[in-house]
């Protein structure tokens, strides 16, 4: 996982528009296992820095989106929105565009700025107030920078393989969500 970790740091301090040679599936479905491992790494510690801002006071969430859709739909319907509509929508959108500029400074542009509305498009989770704008940096820097990790999959292996890692990311989230919810209920 280390390796993924350099690649994408590496490819993140001069994105460019090119795809990956080795089109081997295993190689490939390797890379994705990782940059999965690495986004939920990524997450977590986000997560608990925000935890931490919540315990100390600093910071009140509120009321999440993901409680109150669970409240009103089934799991399966809420499991088929957000491992399958919302990472097909959301990939057309944000990541599917990116190979249209093919101007490396352009490029560069378009690709942390679809990173950054992909995140800031999530702060609609919360219910917007002065606290959630204040801390908008911290509590959508996980979406941003998965953002980053979707792009560069995107680039380098196709808009299929940026689908299936927000599908799994996502699958994994509520998987989690969903065990630890039934496990306090």
């Amino acid at each position: 996982m280390i390796t993924i970790f350099n690649e994408v740091i590496q490819y993140l301090k001069y994105p460019v528009l090119k795809k990956e040679q080795n089109s081997n599936f295993l190689y490939r479905f390797r890379k994705l296992i990782d940059l999965l491992a690495l986004s939920l790494i990524t997450t977590f510690t986000i997560t608990f820095i925000t935890g931490f801002l919540e315990l100390s006071g600093l910071l009140d969430t509120g009321k999440h989106s993901l409680k109150e859709i669970m409240k009103k739909s089934s799991t399966l319907k809420v499991t088929l929105l957000a491992v399958v509509v919302a990472p097909l929508i959301e990939e057309c959108i944000f990541r599917a565009p990116l190979i249209l500029f093919k101007n490396p400074k352009t490029f560069t542009i378009v690709f942390y700025s679809a990173a950054l509305l992909f995140g800031y498009m999530h702060i609609f989770n919360y219910e917007i107030n002065t606290n959630i704008l204040l801390f908008s940096p911290i509590l959508i820097a996980p979406q941003i920078i998965i953002g980053l990790y979707l792009g560069f999959i995107r680039i380098r292996f196709g808009l299929l393989w940026s689908i299936a890692l927000h599908a799994l990311y996502n699958g994994f989230l509520l998987s989690l969500y969903l065990l630890t919810k039934n496990a306090i209920t």
